[in-house]
């Protein structure tokens, strides 16, 4: 065949896959963008409210750390290692949102927060905003403490136990955790690509702690992405698996068994008796009446 006929072969399939690239960019761009531009001018600047706080917490406890008395208490408050009691790495996990990691620039950090905030909040509302990157986060950091605690080996699952006087990755797991979902929910395989993909390829290329935490927060979100909306399903399948019981049928009086003898009723106690009524006192006798005369 020559190469005039295997251009004429290839061109419909060109033509297709140039429609489905263009359906595909098109409904991303009003998924990401439009539906959330509109959200904000529906909304006003109310709409970024988590945005603002994402980004100023971040900025202010670096402001604090270029102090040595203040890096010691953003570390008191925020900072998450593995080696910590869980109780205290569950109490300082909120606060690690908006602590920055140490050797990232922050600007570019605080950017990416706050349009990971501000397009999750447009879109999915401010407490499945907060509930995502939670827990997100919060996966990355268990996740990475049962890494540290099996040790190196298990096919690449563990990590030494120096990993754990390292802290955890701060925002970035959020902000990870947010794209990815945001991506899953409004089938946006580009920003999928973007964020998720570069994550995985981060985690291979270096593989280090914060690598292998925001590789589960991805799969974490992808998880979480994939059960949105379904919760009555969900609650129907559960319910189906659930053993039933089936009603008992009535059975007939003869059928039930003997009955068993009721208790005897207590004895009531006697009346007490009645006194005597005292005799009443004879009548006086009544006296006779005089005889009537004759009337002549």
């Amino acid at each position: 065949m020559t190469a005039e006929g295997h251009l004429d072969r290839l061109r419909p399939a060109a033509a297709r896959l140039a429609r489905f690239t263009g359906r595909t960019l098109r409904h991303e761009w009003h998924a990401i963008v439009v539906d959330p531009v509109r959200q904000l001018a529906r909304r006003g600047l109310s709409g970024l409210l988590l945005a603002f706080v994402a980004a100023f917490g971040v900025i202010f406890f670096h402001d604090i750390a270029q102090h040595p008395t203040g890096a010691v208490w953003v570390t008191r408050l925020g900072g998450v290692k593995a080696d910590l009691p869980l109780w205290l790495s569950l109490l300082r996990t909120p606060v690690s949102l908006y602590v920055p990691a140490l050797d990232l620039p922050v600007w570019a950090g605080i950017t990416q927060l706050f349009l990971a905030f501000a397009l999750a909040e447009l879109t999915l509302g401010r407490s499945r905003t907060l509930a995502i990157s939670y827990a997100t986060t919060l996966a990355g950091t268990l996740v990475a403490r049962a890494m540290i605690a099996a040790g190196p080996g298990w096919w690449g699952f563990g990590l030494p136990a120096e990993c754990g006087h390292i802290l955890d990755t701060g925002p970035s797991a959020a902000v990870v955790g947010l794209f990815t979902y945001l991506s899953v929910v409004r089938r946006a395989p580009v920003v999928f690509v973007l964020t998720g993909g570069s994550m995985v390829w981060e985690s291979i290329a270096v593989p280090n702690l914060a690598g292998r935490e925001h590789l589960i927060a991805v799969g974490s979100a992808v998880v979480l992405g994939l059960l949105h909306g379904r919760r009555e399903r969900l609650r129907t399948l559960a319910r189906s698996l659930l053993p039933t019981r089936a009603p008992r049928p009535a059975l007939p009086e003869s059928a039930e068994g003997p009955t068993l003898p009721t208790a005897p009723t207590a004895p009531t106690a006697p009346t007490a008796p009645t006194a005597p009524t005292a005799p009443t006192a004879p009548t006086a006798p009544t006296a006779p009446t005089a005889p009537t005369v004759p009337v002549r």
